[in-house]
């Protein structure tokens, strides 16, 4: 009797699949996995418009120091004279080596005259993109990249620049109502707007993570080192407190439980995961609407308060003497004052001394032949 060797069922090859599905259609069933995930296990997307923002930042400061021209609107008295044109102020006047106030002023940067006097609101939209120096350039694309092309590849491009954008916008608007007659830069109110949005992921997928302290350990320490920077000169820590709320309650409004096509096993110890299995499971619905809809709510507000608040030019400084300590650690060398410098200028064998009409101060400097602008720059730093 012959025995037939083919066999009599059939293998569904999509039963694996099917049953895999199943098991995952409900989120007690679903593994955990790390917050920050490995680069090589993310969701596969292309990060362009982070580099985009990094280049445009490095253009604009690098362009920035060339309209600074330390080494000729400073005869020479700069540091980095190697450089030449782009070399920085003296460390006395920017600690962050960069350009001069005058030149921040002249590239946008927010200035209290300016915006109430000559009306000049397009600086709403330019101080976002200045850094005070080379260090907080450093540190903030650092941080930007670092947090960034997580949200990027989690989220895509859309979402994050829509973030990016209405974060510095409100962010600018925010640091108005406390401006001083000093140029503020505005560049941490974007980048603060999707440190926001990340914290706010975080706590909205808060049930699907494993490692949460950890990756809330991660975005504390990352805010707090970029908001200590801004008690240095110039960079604005108003504009960050506004470019964080407004990016916390836009991530609840616009992001999603992230696209999951891979999870890990059982490996909860690590804060970056190295085994994985695959996974089909998308979820990228209009979950949550009652809470987006009242974000937004409260993102619109927040918007349309501050900028009824800058048009009539409201400045808080007026009603809270101690919120400039918010903004600002007083020195030896530089201070928190919100009073206008002014200074007799006396010529004399080539030497220019300037002497502050507020405190009687005084200091020579080895030259002559200064702008307007550079004077008034140096009379803030003999004041000061």
């Amino acid at each position: 009797m012959e025995v037939s060797t083919e066999p009599n069922t059939k293998i569904d090859e999509t039963s694996h699949d099917l049953s895999f599905s199943n098991s995952i259609a409900g989120d007690q069933n679903w593994d955990k996995f790390p917050f920050f995930r490995h680069r090589s296990r993310q969701i596969t997307r292309d990060t362009w418009l982070v580099s985009v923002f990094v280049l445009l930042q490095i253009v604009i400061f690098a362009v920035t120091m060339g309209v600074n021209d330390c080494s000729r609107n400073s005869h020479g008295h700069c540091a980095g004279n190697l450089l030449g044109r782009f070399s920085f102020q003296p460390l006395s006047e920017n600690p962050m080596l960069g350009p001069s106030a005058s030149t921040f002023e002249h590239m946008g940067g927010l200035y209290w005259n300016a915006l109430v006097e000559k009306h000049e609101i397009w600086r709403i939209l330019t101080s976002p993109w200045l850094h005070s120096g080379l260090f907080h350039l450093f540190i903030n694309l650092g941080s930007l990249v670092f947090v960034g092309i997580y949200m990027e590849q989690q989220f895509g491009p859309l979402r994050i620049a829509v973030i990016y954008f209405l974060s510095g916008i409100v962010g600018s608007l925010f640091a108005v109502l406390f401006v001083r007659n000093i140029p503020s830069i505005c560049s941490g109110a974007a980048f603060f707007g999707l440190i926001g949005a990340m914290l706010s992921a975080l706590v909205r997928n808060w049930n699907l993570y494993s490692c949460k302290i950890s990756a809330l350990v991660i975005i504390i320490t990352i805010s707090t080192v970029n908001f200590l920077i801004g008690f240095l000169p110039y960079i604005d820590n108003f504009a960050n407190i506004g470019g964080f709320i407004s990016g916390f309650l836009l991530g609840f409004v616009l992001l999603f439980t992230p696209q999951l096509r891979q999870v890990p096993p059982t490996h909860k110890g690590k804060l970056f995961e190295d085994d994985m299995k695959t996974s089909t499971r998308l979820k990228e619905q209009f979950d949550r609407p009652v809470l987006r809809i009242i974000c937004l709510v409260l993102f619109c507000g927040i918007l349309a308060g501050v900028l009824i608040a800058a048009c009539w030019g409201i400045n808080l400084n007026r009603h809270c003497n101690w919120c400039r300590y918010i903004d600002c650690v007083p020195t030896r060398k530089w201070s928190c004052s919100d009073m206008s410098s002014s200074c007799e200028a006396m010529v004399s064998d080539a030497q220019l001394t300037l002497t502050c009409m507020a405190n009687g101060k005084f200091r020579i400097f080895p030259y002559t032949n200064i702008s307007q602008a550079r004077t008034q720059d140096l009379c803030t730093l003999v004041c000061s």
